[in-house]
C-alpha cells in the first residue's frame, strides 16, 4: 500500500468525484453529436441517454448505501472506478442505441457507488478541524466538473471527436482508480454489515432523524439549484446570459468553500442548512422583481446561488456530524444520493411548467415555498433528534 497524507487522499477521492460528475457532463457536452447518432429514436429516447444514470440513483440510492456498508468502501469505490472505465471504453465505440443505454445503466451503478463512498471515506480520513473543508470540497465536485468540461472538452472533441472524450474519461477513471487501489487502507473485515431485509432497512433509514436529515435538506437544494441553472440563463437578456450561466455555479462553489467553511466552524451543519435556505429567500424575491432586467436578474441569480451553495456544503458536512459509525455514514450518503436524484429529476420539469403557465411570479413563489419547506423539514428532523435524545 502506498502511504499518503490524509488530505492527499481526500483530494484523490475528490478527483474520483470529478470523474463521477463527468459521467453526466460528458453526455451533456456531446448532446448534439449524439443526436446525429441516436436522434432517430426520438427526443425522449435521446434524453434517456442523459437521465438514466440519475434514475439508477433515484431507485437504488439507499440500497447502494447498504451494499457499501457490507462490502467495504475501498472495494466499492475501486470496483466502481473500474466499471466506469470499462463503460466509457464501450461508449467510445459509439455503439447501437440499446448497447449505449445498457452501458449508461451500468455507468449509473458506477456513479452511485462513487457518490456514496466518497463522503464516507472523506469524513473518515479528514481530521475534525479539517472535516468541514473536506466535506464542502467534496460537495463542489459537480460544479467544478461542469466548469472544467466547458474549458477542455471542446479541444478534445475537436481533436478526436466524441470517441476521444469518452476515452479521456476512461483514462481519468482508470488512473484515479489505480491510485485509490494502491493508496486506500484495506477494508476492515469487521466493518462489513448485513443487508438483511432491504425494505425494512429503507424504512429504518428514513425513520431515523440522524440518517435522513442530510438527505431531506439536500433534496430541496437539488430541486431548486439544478432547475435555476437550467432555466434562468435562457430567460435573462442576451447580454447577461453568459454571466448567469458561468457566474452562478462559480459563485456557489466559491461561497461554499470560503464563507460556508468559515460558518461550519461556528455553527452546526444542520443549523447552517436551514440558514442557507433562509438566505436564499431574498434572491428568489429579487429574481421576480428584476425579471428580464440584466443587472438585477444577474445579481438575484448570484445571490441565490451563493445561498444554495451554503446548503450544498452543509448538507454533506451534516453526514459525519450526525453519524459517527462508517456504516451509518454510508447509509446516510445513500439517502442523499436517492433524494438528491429525486430533486434533480423533478425540479427542472416542474418549475419549467410553472414558469410557462404562471410566469416569473409563480416560479418565484414556488421557489420560496420549496425553500421554506427545506427549513421546516430540517427543523422538524432536528426536533425529532432532540426528543429522542432526552
Amino acid at each position: 500500500m502506498v502511504r499518503l497524507p490524509p488530505m492527499a487522499l481526500v483530494l484523490i477521492l475528490w478527483a474520483a468525484g470529478l470523474g463521477a460528475a463527468a459521467q453526466f457532463g460528458k453526455i451533456s457536452v456531446l448532446y448534439d453529436d449524439l443526436r446525429a447518432l441516436y436522434g432517430g429514436q426520438g427526443e425522449a429516447a435521446l434524453g434517456l441517454v442523459v437521465s438514466v444514470v440519475g434514475m439508477v440513483g433515484l431507485i437504488f440510492g439507499t440500497t447502494a448505501g447498504l451494499l457499501v456498508a457490507r462490502i467495504g468502501p475501498k472495494r466499492a469505490i475501486v470496483g466502481a472506478m473500474a466499471l466506469g472505465t470499462a463503460v466509457s471504453v464501450v461508449q467510445a465505440t459509439l455503439p447501437a442505441y440499446p448497447v449505449m443505454i445498457a452501458a449508461r445503466v451500468l455507468e449509473g451503478a458506477s456513479h452511485l457507488a462513487i457518490v456514496v463512498v466518497g463522503p464516507v471515506l472523506i469524513a473518515q480520513l479528514a481530521s475534525e478541524d479539517r472535516r468541514p473543508l473536506a466535506m464542502t470540497l467534496w460537495s463542489s465536485f459537480f460544479g467544478v466538473t461542469y466548469a472544467a468540461l466547458a474549458l477542455v472538452a471542446p479541444g478534445i472533441i475537436g481533436w478526436g471527436g466524441a470517441p476521444a472524450l469518452f476515452l479521456a474519461h476512461a483514462g481519468w477513471m482508470a488512473g484515479i482508480g489505480g491510485v485509490l487501489w494502491a493508496a486506500l487502507p484495506r477494508d476492515p473485515p469487521q466493518g462489513r454489515g448485513r443487508l438483511g431485509n432491504l425494505l425494512r432497512q429503507h424504512v429504518e433509514i428514513y425513520a431515523s432523524p440522524w440518517l435522513a436529515a442530510p438527505a431531506m435538506g439536500f433534496c430541496f437544494y437539488t430541486f431548486l439549484y439544478v432547475a435555476c441553472l437550467t432555466l434562468l440563463p435562457p430567460q435573462s437578456p442576451l447580454a447577461s446570459r453568459a454571466w448567469m450561466a458561468t457566474g452562478m455555479p462559480l459563485v456557489s462553489i466559491a461561497v461554499s468553500l470560503t464563507l460556508g467553511v468559515w460558518l461550519l466552524r461556528r455553527m452546526s451543519a444542520v443549523r447552517l442548512v436551514r440558514w442557507g435556505y433562509v438566505w436564499a429567500l431574498p434572491g428568489f424575491v429579487a429574481l421576480w422583481a428584476f425579471w428580464g432586467q440584466g443587472a438585477g436578474m444577474v445579481a438575484a441569480g448570484l445571490w441565490l446561488s451563493a445561498a444554495l451553495g451554503i446548503v450544498q456544503g452543509a448538507s454533506f458536512a451534516s453526514i459525519p456530524e450526525l453519524n459517527t459509525r462508517p456504516e451509518d455514514r454510508a447509509r446516510a450518503a445513500g439517502a442523499i444520493a436517492q433524494l438528491g436524484n429525486l430533486g434533480t429529476t423533478t425540479g427542472t420539469p416542474l418549475l419549467a411548467a410553472i414558469l410557462a403557465s404562471g410566469g416569473p411570479m409563480a416560479l418565484a413563489s414556488v421557489a420560496v415555498l420549496a425553500s421554506l419547506a427545506g427549513v421546516a423539514v430540517v427543523g422538524w428532523q432536528a426536533g425529532r433528534r432532540q426528543t429522542r435524545s432526552t
